[in-house]
């Protein structure tokens, strides 16, 4: 069994930490702040790996996914996105159903297991398009699953719903019409002071916290996503973490913990900070960190979207054990200025975490092992 000078610690500051994470015992915001600020990021990262071995061995998951984004038409006007657009401005796109359906025949792949949905909050759809939009695909796709909405765009369906429905009614229809899990996007920063100033028009934190409470209720498992890097301290982060934590206690239901670097371009927010990606190291530590303080979810995503398949294969030996997937035709993060490739292939994501060390696992959105790669 390993021990605390298997850890290689040169900071002292850590052993006491390192002590908890040996004997499985829960970390402190005070213990997470001392992961943040020490410079001996590499034992922090060995102590994540401990933690994510444990879980999964020398596993490391990914799933055939296509990205649906359905329309870029969005009045919440976040501070940070590069991807919404208003109805008559250049640049918009809106599908109806039936440009739905070609679209993802167009992208259709035999191996294909999620059609994962996030979009733009529409002033006009009606709630029957979105109902119809999920058994549409169900329907038409039998064996794909549909992994759709974010706790965000749940709460604006309550908003454009007449007469007005509950997030459970809400949650209720979609599982009825085909909706087998849920992203976890639109979390941003709990923070209230953060998130007056990057989201002031979306769903509260307490709002999102609570449609994820009611989805794990109704059986809707879900992802978590944290947006970093931008004007947050290292105490918001933590402080997200942590009331991600006590509801996955309260109500588990979470399978992963999906960090995303802030992308600093066609955004207001980025202008107002000036053009900065987060460095590498922020990325690795942050990742680290998300694994030891979020004791309790089964995996953290290292989205190599946001961060490079590169660094995301570093990752690997960081406390990661999903990279997400082939994803296809991502646009919303791209649109705030990601330069990686909108998509990769099976064999390149396999080649990628075999080179890491580790073994690939193909998987679906409920991780159901569909694939191990010896």
């Amino acid at each position: 069994m390993a021990g605390v000078r298997d850890l290689l610690i040169d900071d002292p500051k850590l052993e006491p930490i390192a002590d908890k994470v040996l004997e499985g015992r829960r970390l402190t915001l005070e213990d997470g702040m001392t992961l943040f600020a020490t410079r001996d990021v590499a034992a922090v990262a060995r102590m994540a790996d401990l933690v994510r071995e444990r879980r999964v061995g020398d596993k490391a998951y990914f799933v055939h996914s296509l990205r649906l984004s359905q329309t870029n038409v969005c009045y919440v006007g976040c501070t940070f996105c590069g991807f919404q657009r208003k109805l008559d401005e250049e640049g918009v796109w809106d599908m109806e159903l039936d440009d739905v359906w070609e679209y993802v025949d167009r992208h259709h792949h035999p191996d294909l297991t999620e059609i994962h949905i996030t979009a733009g909050h529409h002033p006009t759809r009606p709630w029957s398009y979105y109902l119809d939009l999920v058994s549409g695909l169900t329907q038409r796709y039998p064996g794909i699953q549909v992994k759709a909405w974010t706790a965000a765009e749940i709460h604006h369906f309550t908003r454009i719903t007449r007469p007005r429905l509950s997030y459970r009614e809400v949650l209720s229809e979609l599982k009825e019409a085909g909706l087998v899990a849920m992203p976890g996007g639109g979390a941003e920063i709990f923070a209230e002071h953060v998130r007056r100033r990057i989201a002031r028009a979306k769903v509260s934190a307490e709002g999102w916290l609570e449609v994820h409470r009611t989805a794990h209720e109704l059986g809707i498992p879900t992802n978590a996503t944290m947006l970093y890097g931008h004007v947050e301290s290292h105490a918001d982060r933590l402080d997200h973490m942590i009331r991600l934590r006590e509801l996955q206690d309260e109500a588990p239901g979470f399978y992963s913990f999906v960090p995303l670097a802030f992308q600093p371009d066609n955004n207001p927010l980025a202008i107002e900070l000036g053009t900065r990606f987060t460095t590498g190291l922020d990325d690795l530590r942050n990742l680290a960190v998300s694994r030891l303080m979020l004791d309790n979810f089964p995996h953290i995503k290292g989205y190599w979207i946001m961060i490079t398949p590169e660094l995301t294969q570093v990752t690997l030996s960081a406390g990661v054990s999903d990279i997400d997937g082939t994803i296809k035709d991502e646009r919303i993060a791209h649109a705030s200025g990601a330069v990686t490739e909108q998509g990769m292939t099976e064999s390149e994501l396999v080649r990628l975490v075999q080179d890491a060390g580790r073994v690939p696992v193909r998987r679906d959105a409920l991780y159901r092992e569909l694939k191990v790669y010896a």
